[in-house]
């Protein structure tokens, strides 16, 4: 995800050389493993989407307004897992969070209606939120103490995890029930945290004694680096929307509009998802090849050609060819953005930038569906390629700002 980005730019990724000591590797070894289990258990959810409305008879407003239960519930314990992070540890919250996302994914397929699937979703999104806060904390303070700048790797495996989730869940989609694959998804799960828990739970934070320190939360702004910081929020929303409803919404466009076959519509997210990952293990490279302004812009108008040919393609592997370029597009806007605004304000700066953006994968997929329903589901796609342009635009216009007030 997407989703709660904390950039390698707000941190002081100096030459630390290969230093870590192995308590260090193991650590880093084990968050990895906590993100790609992140986006594989989301991904095996969003590939059984259009079974589970089928199931509850849901239309697409309907289905919609379920979905903002996985945004309620995430913003509600996103506001809170940060207290929680300073009470009782980054890495405890992880863990736990891993298995209680691991039983909560099993819940969405027992629902016969959309409002009893919007209450689930609403478990389901607090433990999905509350295990990004938590791993993100873990992750950062990590970076910190190696003063190596390894944060995009944790992204990049949150995408690979998304990628293997949605493809092995199109391999089985015409096999195995949802109930089935969602309960199999809860064994792995679990077995997953159990394996990679204890390396969490043995270690301390690196950063641990930073928890305290008084200059980490400073909260005000001037006047024009406030401006600026939000306005790179806003360039992260508009990417993060994206990501939002392409992983929500891509497998039921296949379906339903385009008559896919349901293993040939689950490979859309899985192809995005290759995508976004390919392209954040080549991000360092494109920044310093390109530099920023020019990263955002390629990405936005590169996501926009994409999502046009995605959401407006009349056969099945056009879309797919879509879905994949999108994917190379919005791959390193968010990280980009939210890294901006680190350089501008510093932590406060990324954490501001970091809300509004993950906003917009919340938002994103309940206005897909409510569009869906007053035009089309691919009219309503064509509004990330809307917000991807936007967000080049936004990025040009910011190409002078500075940390200046």
């Amino acid at each position: 995800m997407p989703q709660l980005n904390k950039l390698r730019t707000a941190l002081p990724g100096g030459p630390g050389g290969d230093t870590a000591p192995p308590s260090s590797a193991r650590l880093r070894t084990a968050l990895t493993v906590f993100f790609a289990l992140d986006g594989f258990l989301f991904a095996g959810w969003v590939v059984r989407i259009p079974a589970i409305k089928h199931q509850t008879g849901a239309s697409a407003s309907t289905l919609g307004l379920a979905l903002l239960g996985v945004s309620a519930g995430a913003v509600i314990t996103m506001m809170l897992a940060g207290r929680l992070c300073r009470r009782f540890g980054s890495h405890p919250l992880t863990v736990v969070c891993g298995a209680l996302l691991s039983l909560t994914i099993a819940l969405p397929a027992q629902t016969h209606s959309a409002l009893a699937l919007g209450l689930v979703l609403l478990v389901f999104g607090a433990a999905y939120g509350a295990m990004n806060v938590a791993m993100n904390s873990a992750a950062v303070d990590l970076v910190a103490g190696l003063r190596r700048p390894v944060m995009p790797s944790f992204h990049a495996a949150f995408s690979l995890g998304g990628m293997l989730g949605a493809g092995l869940g199109g391999l089985v989609a015409g096999g195995l029930s949802p109930a089935t694959h969602l309960f199999i998804l809860t064994g792995v799960g679990l077995l997953v945290t159990a394996a990679a828990g204890p390396a969490l739970l043995r270690y301390p934070a690196p950063r641990a004694a930073t928890a305290a320190d008084p200059a980490a939360p400073p909260r005000r702004m001037a006047g024009r680096a406030r401006n600026l910081v939000l306005l790179f929020g806003v360039i992260a929303l508009c990417t993060a929307y994206g990501e939002g409803a392409l992983a929500d919404w891509s497998a039921l466009h296949l379906t339903q509009d385009l008559h896919a076959r349901p293993g040939v519509a689950a490979a859309g997210y899985s192809l995005f998802a290759l995508a976004m990952t390919a392209g954040r293990l080549t991000g360092t490279a494109l920044l310093e090849r390109l530099g920023q302004t020019r990263t955002l812009v390629a990405g936005g108008a590169t996501g926009a050609a994409g999502m046009l040919l995605g959401s407006l393609a009349p056969t099945t592997w056009l879309a797919l060819l879509g879905f994949a370029v999108a994917g190379l597009g919005l791959a390193n806007i968010f990280p980009v953005a939210v890294g901006r605004a680190g350089e501008l304000a510093g932590p406060s700066g990324v954490a501001v930038a970091s809300t509004i953006g993950y906003g917009g994968m919340l938002l994103g997929p309940p206005a897909i569906g409510f569009l869906a329903d007053w035009f089309s589901l691919p009219l309503a796609l064509t509004t990330v390629a809307v917000l991807a342009g936007a967000a080049a635009a936004l990025g040009y216009a910011a190409r002078h700002a500075t940390a200046r007030a």
